[in-house]
């Protein structure tokens, strides 16, 4: 197996016998993981070639690309149910059980840019004043 080959076989692992409902699907679902394999080579081999870097470097860069972009997602989510949520935010607590943070955490994951972001999304301003704002009250 080349490397980019055994590169794609990690990133789109098979399934194991057992975990495929119905069972009667194994045999499908191993297709299509072999055919994202291939997708995957595919692309690899051709990213590689075109930009004179290591797959196996491209593929971490790409997992770190994914990684930023959820904790990103994660920071929204936070600001959502602390800033926007109904008359009540979420606990700090909850949150950070749920979001793998510490309950600190959660209260400094998030700021006033994620804030923006979300209210610009759904349409609305935050149910509590900005940080900024609560900032400047208290001086």
């Amino acid at each position: 197996m080349h490397s980019i080959d055994e590169l794609a076989a990690l990133r789109n692992p098979l399934p194991l016998p057992g975990t495929v409902t119905p069972e009667d699907c194994y045999t499908d679902a191993c297709e299509q993981v072999e055919e994202q394999r291939k997708k995957d080579a595919l692309h690899l081999e051709a990213a590689s070639d075109d930009l004179q870097v290591d797959p196996l470097l491209l593929a971490l860069d790409d997992l770190k690309t994914q990684k930023e972009a959820i904790h990103a997602e994660i920071r929204r989510l936070l600001a959502y149910g602390r800033e926007f949520h109904g008359s009540r935010p979420y606990g700090l607590e909850e949150l950070a059980r749920h979001a793998g943070y510490s309950f600190s955490g959660v209260r400094t994951a998030y700021g006033d840019k994620e804030i923006q972001y979300v209210a610009d999304q759904i349409g609305r301003e935050a149910n509590r004043p900005s940080r900024t704002g609560r900032a400047k009250d208290t001086l």
